[in-house]
């Protein structure tokens, strides 16, 4: 399989994953643990398998970068991770990917600033159809207004603390391996969690020995299956594609959450439904269009 199409196929898993995550997460916060103490347990525990993983291949990383490193674990495990789970506490698992589509422009913008990027003109098309489609899609979902302003301000400042990290990581993924790149991230993002005054508490006050089986399996899953895996294969996609594609995927997130919320209805665990409409066929048909023109084969020309 080319390279290519395995970055894809990575970036896909990926957003299907981070699709889960919005019903998984939610439905523990806050009766079973608090966001914070959430944000903890998360990094603690993908930093100590990045860690096994790192310390069978090691590789040295240059004093240099050990700064830049320390700002991609500022914005893309610390802001990042504390404004996400802070915002799903407030906002539904349905309004909060529509809010995240805004990532790709964000990280357009970036990228023309600080990567001197060449846009092309089908990529901006793409990125603005990707755009109309989620946002229709998720307000098909929104009728029953459970949202707080508060909650999407903050699911929106994680989208941005994503996409400077996106720009940020890119230059070390031609210098070092994914597990290298991602190890130290998650390092130095740790300390920023820890120092935040409202993780520890949080994590303490968890009745852990009472925890049941399946909210200890949900755990797990945000652990390794929303935290580890999907940062270690972006990271491994970003050595191929540019950061503009690697944040489209994002608009396949409103897709995926509302088929979790679908499913987790169905298997009796929480009710998030909404109402199945012609509007979210045809929404999520210009989705797919979207993703498609801004990761077809580039072409001699480019906007910019």
């Amino acid at each position: 399989m080319p390279s290519l199409l395995r970055s894809h196929l990575a970036l896909f898993l990926v957003n299907l994953l981070y699709g889960a995550s919005y019903v998984v997460s939610k439905g523990l916060m806050p009766c079973v643990i608090g966001a914070n103490g959430f944000i903890l347990l998360r990094v603690v525990g993908a930093t100590f398998l990045f860690w096994l993983i790192f310390s069978m291949r090691y590789e040295k990383v240059s004093r240099r970068d050990m700064g830049l490193l320390a700002i991609c674990g500022l914005f893309g495990v610390g802001i990042n991770q504390l404004f996400f789970f802070n915002g799903l506490m407030l906002t539904s698992p349905i309004n909060a990917p529509v809010i995240m589509t805004t990532t790709p422009i964000l990280v357009l913008i970036l990228s023309l600033i600080f990567l001197k990027d060449s846009i092309r003109t089908i990529q901006v098309v793409g990125i603005i159809l990707g755009a109309v489609g989620a946002v229709i899609f998720s307000l098909q979902n929104s009728a029953g207004g459970f949202a707080t302003g508060l909650g999407d301000l903050f699911i929106f400042l994680n989208g941005v603390a994503y996409a400077i990290y996106l720009i940020l990581v890119k230059p070390l993924m031609s210098r070092y391996s994914a597990v290298t790149v991602i190890t130290w991230v998650f390092t130095f993002g740790i300390l920023f969690v820890l120092i935040w005054p409202y993780s520890i508490p949080e994590f303490q006050a968890v009745p852990w020995s009472e925890l049941s089986f399946p909210v200890i399996l949900r755990m797990a899953f945000v652990v390794v299956g929303v935290t580890f895996l999907p940062y270690l294969l972006n990271v491994y996609a970003m050595k191929k594609v540019s950061p503009t594609v690697s944040s489209v995927y994002i608009y396949f997130q409103p897709l995926f959450a509302t088929a979790f919320v679908y499913l987790f209805y169905i298997l009796g665990l929480e009710d998030y439904r909404a109402d199945i409409s012609l509007a979210k066929i045809l929404s999520a048909l210009i989705i797919f269009v979207g993703v498609y023109l801004v990761i077809r084969p580039e072409s001699k020309k480019s906007l910019f």
